[in-house]
């Protein structure tokens, strides 16, 4: 209403001086009787009046596309009425859609085919790692301990890829189950047996073996390997434990994996969930590529999780996934 008005005010302007014009006209020529002049005005205005109702009436759809936001781009295409203005409108408005949804659809293809290629790639590479892993696994040599730290990194690089790309189609490759929590921290601390006994830190698993949690086991343990090679990396050399617990609270479990370490800056713990960021502790311990509590926290929010982090420099850091519990069982 506020923009019909607007858009009229001219109009109404320009009508009210054409009014006074004719009545001073007729006023000139020497029309002198007042009543027959203010009844011509009167239903003057009260056509001019019907004409702006009719007006407002006809292009009310077409006022309110225009002042209200757009909550989606498929609003963009709706019908905004059927007035000569409103109808040119909506013709481009449509075709701007269409062109966008061709824009969008090349584009997602694109990104589909690349991830393809990046999940075709990656597994191609895994092949060849594992192989190598095999061959070297019983050899007892010094030079061959740097040759499978090399192997893991080459590993744990892959499959941080392979998750970053599957990330977008999250929903189609997730599986809410009951988890048995005790299994799957034992499974992943084996999978990182040798980053533990390479650093000289071992880890203290005290989880309540009872504990089932709703969450997918395979997106669960992955976060969970990137929060145990964080507290690996820097509790090397500074300490030589990494507790790995649970805290029951209500109908959440959180498991807690704390270490006392090298610990985070204070001014680097607001970002320490931003894509790529490596701070302080980057730049120290090198090999950081800023993506692993990144990745965390995507991946909690999506399962439904919630992470905590807490850290003081110097004494250490605690990372906490909050998750609902299915069930406890019975001991």
């Amino acid at each position: 209403m506020r923009l019909f008005w607007r858009e009229h005010v001219p109009l109404v302007f320009m009508y009210a001086g054409q009014l006074l014009l004719t009545v001073y006209m007729c006023r000139l020529s020497g029309f002198r009787n007042t009543f027959d002049l203010v009844y011509i005005c009167m239903v003057n205005t009260a056509l001019f009046a019907f004409y702006l109702i009719y007006r407002y009436i006809r292009h009310f759809r077409f006022y309110r596309r225009l002042t209200r936001p757009l909550l989606s781009i498929d609003e963009s295409a709706e019908f905004v009425g059927n007035a000569p203005l409103a109808d040119a409108l909506g013709h481009l408005l449509q075709e701007k859609y269409r062109l966008y949804q061709n824009d969008i659809g090349q584009h997602r293809k694109k990104l589909n085919d690349h991830i393809t290629f990046i999940n075709q790639w990656v597994h191609q590479m895994k092949t060849p790692l594992s192989v190598m892993h095999l061959a070297v696994q019983k050899e007892t040599d010094p030079f061959f301990d740097s040759m499978r730290e090399e192997i893991d990194k080459l590993k744990k690089g892959l499959d941080t890829v392979l998750y970053t790309s599957r990330l977008d189609a999250f929903e189609q490759d997730f599986v809410a189950e009951p988890v048995h929590l005790r299994q799957l921290v034992g499974k992943v601390a084996a999978e990182h047996k040798n980053l533990f006994i390479r650093n000289k830190v071992f880890p203290e698993i005290q989880v309540d073996d009872r504990l089932m949690v709703m969450s997918d086991d395979k997106w669960l343990a992955f976060a969970l390997g990137q929060l145990i090679t964080n507290a690996v990396r820097y509790s090397a050399g500074a300490s030589s434990r990494v507790m790995i617990t649970s805290v029951v609270r209500g109908q959440r479990a959180a498991l807690e994996i704390r270490d006392n370490g090298a610990g985070i800056p204070k001014q680097d713990i607001k970002r320490v969930f931003d894509a790529y960021f490596t701070g302080e502790n980057g730049r120290r311990f090198g090999e950081s590529t800023g993506m692993g509590l990144y990745l965390v926290r995507e991946i909690a929010s999506r399962l439904d999780h919630r992470v905590e982090l807490e850290s003081e420099q110097g004494q250490g850091t605690v990372v906490r996934i909050w998750m609902g519990i299915a069930h406890v069982q019975a001991p």
